[in-house]
């Protein structure tokens, strides 16, 4: 396997729009690290130059020691899963898998031997002689990942593998892809737009947006001390709460928002005196907002909207004046829509953003 370093990489079409505005980060040897980020971000064109699939306008890619800008994607050594399966439809599991090392003209014998450990190590040794229309989703999915795996590449590049499958089936291959990685301690870098996905798999996470990265990080990092409103809100289900209001501080500090209604913030939330007056935008994850009681330090009332029970936890829909809020609650006494439900935020856990560029003025 071998390490990956982009150096202000950069994409710029014809028509003057740049696809990646200087991308610089190291993929170390062994570390599956995951693009993540909204349609449109940059995150596929990115893979898409590693892969030698674009041209890089500036910047330098080196795969191992060698510098790729003008390599060959043939002789760059790597394998790539595409979101489509893009199998031969009229040959056989087997088939698939041995495809491109025929094309190598690697004998027999070897061929029968790599075919035979990626079907073992996929699962997939009762399917070798079936055909792609014969299989289910997911072990099409497997055999595309076996496909890339025969090669035994220095790097695998693998983009939204996982997007045309059921959420079930999702979740299964999530697994089955981070098995494989700790198996093999492959050199992986990974493309999605879904956040579960980044967070589950990703040793670090390289968040997009625009063409530019916005945040490299492990992913609890990310999730607990975001580097700005955009990494806060686009990972976590359901996303951070995020009020926007006037600091105040009479008796206390509160966070008056545009139709006047005032959150109490707590005292050890760790803000300064200098910050009275401002405007800001104060950020708090669902699961962060706990229940209180009247009276309790902190504590506000909120209307409740709507319940949605899923089992193990409760999300309670909420209106503070006019702003909307989402709760993670623990099942047991859910509240009634219709009625006031009384909560604290956690003062541990609120970030404070810049409402003009978003940064994080305060993270976690």
């Amino acid at each position: 396997m071998a390490r990956v370093q982009l150096d202000n990489l950069r994409k710029v079409y014809p028509n003057g729009h740049v696809g990646v505005a200087g991308a610089s980060f190291e993929v170390g040897d062994g570390e599956l690290l995951v693009l993540v980020g909204p349609s449109g971000c940059g995150k596929t064109t990115l893979l898409r130059m590693i892969a030698g699939l674009e041209t890089i306008s500036s910047g330098t890619l080196r795969i191992g020691e060698r510098v790729v800008n003008d390599v060959a994607p043939k002789d760059r050594d790597i394998a790539m899963v595409f979101q489509s399966y893009a199998l031969y439809p009229h040959m056989s599991v087997a088939e698939n898998l041995a495809f491109a090392l025929k094309l190598r003209g690697m004998d027999r014998a070897a061929i029968a031997a790599r075919v035979a450990e990626a079907a073992r190590v996929l699962e997939l040794d009762g399917l070798l002689q079936r055909k792609p229309g014969q299989l289910s989703g997911g072990q099409r999915q497997r055999v595309a990942l076996g496909r890339a795996l025969v090669r035994q590449p220095q790097v695998f590049l693998l983009d939204e593998p996982l997007s045309n499958l059921d959420a079930k089936l999702r979740a299964g291959m999530r697994v089955e892809i981070a098995r494989l990685h700790q198996r093999l301690g492959a050199t992986m870098v990974y493309v999605t737009h879904d956040q579960i996905e980044a967070m589950t798999l990703g040793q670090r996470i390289v968040v997009m947006k625009d063409g530019e990265v916005q945040q490299i990080d492990t992913p609890m990092a990310l999730y607990e001390r975001p580097a700005n409103l955009f990494v806060a809100t686009f990972l976590g289900s359901p996303a951070m709460n995020v009020l926007r209001g006037r600091l105040q501080r009479e008796g206390g500090w509160t966070l008056e928002l545009a139709d006047g209604t005032r959150l109490p913030l707590p005292a050890d939330a760790g803000l300064d005196a200098a910050w009275h007056g401002r405007e800001l935008q104060v950020g708090v994850r669902p699961e962060h907002l706990l229940r209180a009681d009247e009276g309790d330090a902190g504590a506000f009332a909120a209307f409740v909207d709507v319940v949605e029970p899923v089992g193990s936890e409760v999300y309670v829909n909420l209106r503070l004046g006019e702003q909307a809020l989402v709760a993670r609650l623990p099942p047991g006494d859910v509240p009634v829509p219709g009625g006031t439900l009384h909560l604290r935020a956690s003062p541990a856990h609120l970030h404070a953003f810049d409402p003009e560029d978003g940064r994080a003025l305060m993270r976690g």
